[in-house]
């Protein structure tokens, strides 16, 4: 029984001190862990940050292109008739859209719904202008036709979509 005792005296006082031992270096371990993901957090963001404003410079610059007055202005109402130039607007705005389509990667995703509803917004607006403006007639009079619509409604079917863009683009630096 005294064996027990003195080999108890000597037992203890050791696991205590394992224990301790073991709760340091998993403390430790823990700090270097950490240390190590943050080290590769702010790697990603000096990697990723510049991707992502890109991303959204991109994107506002896809939805300036399609927004209806500087696409009007861009192509030109050329001497064709307003069915084909109708084409010639949608088909700009798909291309644009097509062109910029693998952003969303870096956009959230409500974000981006808002953008495709814009170029949506801009198509339907073209589409319904177009519908009050005989196929065969100049190209000019559809142009007239969609900044008639514009005015009426007094917003550009893009300008909720680039508002939101640039609230989540200015997020990035806060």
């Amino acid at each position: 029984m005294q064996s027990i005792i003195e080999l108890l005296k000597i037992l203890i006082p050791a696991a205590a001190v394992l224990y301790g031992m073991y709760l340091t270096i998993q403390t430790f371990l823990q700090k270097q862990f950490e240390i190590k993901e943050l080290d590769i957090k702010q790697k990603n963001i000096e990697i990723i940050m510049p991707i992502r404003l890109q991303a959204f410079e991109r994107m506002i610059l896809f939805l300036e292109r399609i927004s209806p007055n500087n696409l009007l202005l861009r192509i030109g109402s050329i001497e064709i008739q307003s069915i084909d130039y109708q084409r010639l607007l949608l088909k700009e705005i798909r291309d644009e859209f097509n062109h910029n389509i693998a952003q969303q990667l870096y956009i959230s995703h409500d974000t981006w719904e808002k953008i495709r509803l814009a170029m949506n917004d801009t198509i339907a607006l073209i589409n319904t202008a177009a519908s009050e403006v005989s196929p065969d007639a100049p190209a000019i009079n559809l142009s007239k036709k969609i900044f008639e619509i514009i005015l009426t409604n007094s917003q550009q079917p893009t300008a909720d979509a680039l508002r939101i863009l640039k609230e989540e683009a200015q997020k990035l630096f806060i």
